[in-house]
C-alpha cells in the first residue's frame, strides 16, 4: 500500500531565516534562500510503499552472508576442467534463508577464502591474527600470497577450534519474517495518508 508522509520542516539551508549569507555576502548583505524561497520552511513530502513481508525472487537459489570480492556462479574452470556449483561457495539455500535461519558455521566461502579473508568483511571481530602456533596468519600482501593459503583447510580447522564455539553461542533463535507491519503509533508528528497516490 502506498503511503505518504508530509510535515512542515524548518529550512536546513537557512536555519529558518529565509536568508542566505555565503562567502560573497558581506557587511550585512544577504540573499533570499533558494531552498525555501525566503519562507524559512517548506513542506517535506515522502511517498513510499509500506513494507509487509519479504518479496520472493524466482531466479535465486543460493544466498551468501557476504561476498568478499569473488565471482560467484556455476561453470567449468578452463585451466583445470573443474566444475563449480553455487553450493561450492558456501551460503545456504534461498528457501532456508527465507525462513529467517542464520548462516551456520561452515557456510563461509571456505573453498575459496581463508578465515582472515572471509571475516575481514563478514565480522572483523572474528578475523584471526595468528602470530603463534600453526598455521600462522601472515598479514602482508594479498590473502592468496599467504604461505598457508594453499592449505587453508588447516586454517579453517584452527578457526573452528578457536572461534566456532563463540559463533554457535551467538546464533540467535530463528527470526520471524514479518508478515505485516503494525500501524504507526498515535501521537506521532507525522501525517500519514493511505492510498495517497
Amino acid at each position: 500500500m502506498k503511503r505518504k508522509i508530509e510535515f512542515d520542516q524548518e529550512c536546513d539551508s537557512c536555519g529558518g531565516t529565509g536568508l542566505y549569507v555565503g562567502m560573497a555576502e558581506h557587511d550585512g548583505a544577504a540573499v533570499v534562500c533558494h531552498t525555501c524561497k525566503g519562507k524559512g520552511h517548506y513542506l517535506y513530502t515522502h511517498t513510499y510503499e509500506e513494507f509487509t513481508k519479504l518479496k520472493k525472487r524466482s531466479n535465486i537459489r543460493q544466498v551468501y552472508a557476504i561476498n568478499p570480492g569473488i565471482g560467484i556462479g556455476e561453470g567449468v574452470r578452463k585451466e583445470t576442467g573443474e566444475e563449480f556449483r553455487l553450493e561450492d561457495f558456501g551460503g545456504m539455500a534461498y528457501e532456508e534463508w527465507l525462513t529467517g535461519e542464520e548462516f551456520p558455521p561452515g557456510s563461509e566461502m571456505r573453498k575459496y577464502t581463508c578465515p582472515a579473508w572471509w571475516y575481514q568483511t563478514a565480522d572483523y571481530s572474528k578475523k584471526p591474527d595468528w602470530r603463534d602456533g600453526e598455521p600462522q596468519c601472515v598479514g602482508l600482501g594479498s590473502f592468496t600470497a599467504c604461505q598457508n593459503f594453499k592449505a587453508k583447510e588447516k586454517c579453517w580447522l584452527r578457526w573452528d577450534a578457536e572461534y566456532g564455539k563463540i559463533l554457535k553461542a551467538e546464533r540467535k533463535p530463528k527470526a520471524e519474517t514479518p508478515t505485516e507491519k503494525s500501524e504507526p503509533k498515535a501521537g506521532r508528528q507525522l501525517r500519514l495518508e493511505e492510498g495517497a497516490l
